[in-house]
């Protein structure tokens, strides 16, 4: 994790920016809590070690980790921009519609299917990802019914 967050903060200060005690801890934090957190979740994270740290620090880091790709920014159609580490070998996500619950996998035949797809298509992709939307299995067992 040292590691991580030295090559995060050379890189900071190279395009110019400032060492800062907040956005480290913002960093750490984002990097500890390995899910898909949104601003206001990250930022009762980070309060807990440093309460006096606000939403609009962590807003900023969290924007800024997006645009150094460090971090993913992502929408599953919620309402609420979630944010991931992008360190982590690239994954899928199933979103159930019904309680929220994210599941992450991997499958390297989608993969490979999707490189063949381009392939014969001509198409050269800088990125993608895949977002499959439907119920889990507790609450497509439950009848479909919301789970709160």
């Amino acid at each position: 994790m040292k590691e991580i967050l030295k090559g995060i903060e050379g890189k900071i200060l190279s395009e110019g920016g400032k060492r800062s005690r907040s956005r480290s801890a913002v960093i750490e934090t984002f990097f500890r809590v390995r899910t898909h957190v949104t601003v206001d979740e990250l930022t009762r994270a980070v309060r807990n070690g440093f309460p006096r740290i606000g939403g609009v620090t962590v807003y900023r880091t969290l924007k800024l980790l997006a645009r150094m790709g460090y971090a993913k920014e992502l929408d599953f159609g919620d309402g609420a921009r979630r944010y991931e580490s992008n360190l982590s070998a690239h994954h899928d996500h199933l979103v159930c519609t019904a309680c929220g619950k994210v599941i992450e996998f991997e499958d390297p035949d989608i993969e490979k299917l999707q490189e063949l797809v381009t392939r014969r298509l001509g198409f050269m992709p800088e990125a993608h990802r895949l977002e499959i939307f439907g119920r889990c299995r507790r609450c497509a067992s439950s009848g479909g019914e919301k789970q709160g």
